[in-house]
């Protein structure tokens, strides 16, 4: 069983400001996150999934259509805790340099990413994954993640409504420059792409 003591923010819910609001935080992580901990506990308890891993939920669970809403809930505190820890504000690591040799520059990392965040049709994630031995940003639709295919996640946004529209309102493109330009912790990208 999981409680949101094991999913801490890495950060106050006002360090990520003005660039995400502490309201904003308190809601996603406090009320958002809590509830999906809630809802999977309540889906969990006396089945097998009640004494493994979040990652074993998550793998066990993704190709059983009768366990979808598990599957549902714990992609969900996965893929927050990741986009959560992938973030700090002002930090002062560079942009690996794996990436840069994939993407050709930056700017061109950047903008592919944009491109994929805005484009996402509803709610999702735009993540940055190594499939196999190749770099690849992709989408995922609503509680979808990366690691039920054996993928190895290296960043994400979170671009739901609720990780932003307290802040952006229905302007996701501008969400996505202030995560790319002033959020992304690099140190955790460069960790996630030594595994």
């Amino acid at each position: 069983m999981f409680d949101l003591a094991q999913f801490p923010l890495p950060y106050e819910t006002n360090a990520l400001a003005p660039y995400i609001s502490q309201e904003t935080l308190e809601t996603h992580h406090g009320k958002h996150v809590a509830t999906y901990i809630n809802n999977l506990n309540n889906l969990i308890e006396n089945t097998p999934y009640e004494n493994v891993s979040l990652v074993q939920i998550i793998q066990e669970s993704a190709n059983t259509p009768k366990d979808k809403k598990i599957f549902n809930n714990a992609a969900q505190v996965f893929n927050h805790n990741f986009f959560f820890n992938g973030m700090c504000k002002d930090c002062t690591a560079k942009i690996p340099d794996e990436i840069i040799e994939k993407f050709g520059s930056t700017e061109n990392f950047k903008k592919q990413f944009k491109d994929a965040a805005t484009s996402l049709f509803g709610s999702g994630y735009t993540w940055l994954v190594r499939d196999g031995d190749e770099l690849k940003i992709i989408n995922t639709n609503n509680a979808d993640t990366p690691i039920a295919y054996n993928m190895v996640p290296i960043l994400n946004l979170d671009v739901w409504e609720h990780a932003y529209y307290l802040d952006y309102k229905n302007k996701r493109a501008d969400f996505v420059d202030s995560f790319l330009d002033k959020l992304v912790n690099w140190d955790f990208v460069s960790e996630n792409l030594k595994q």
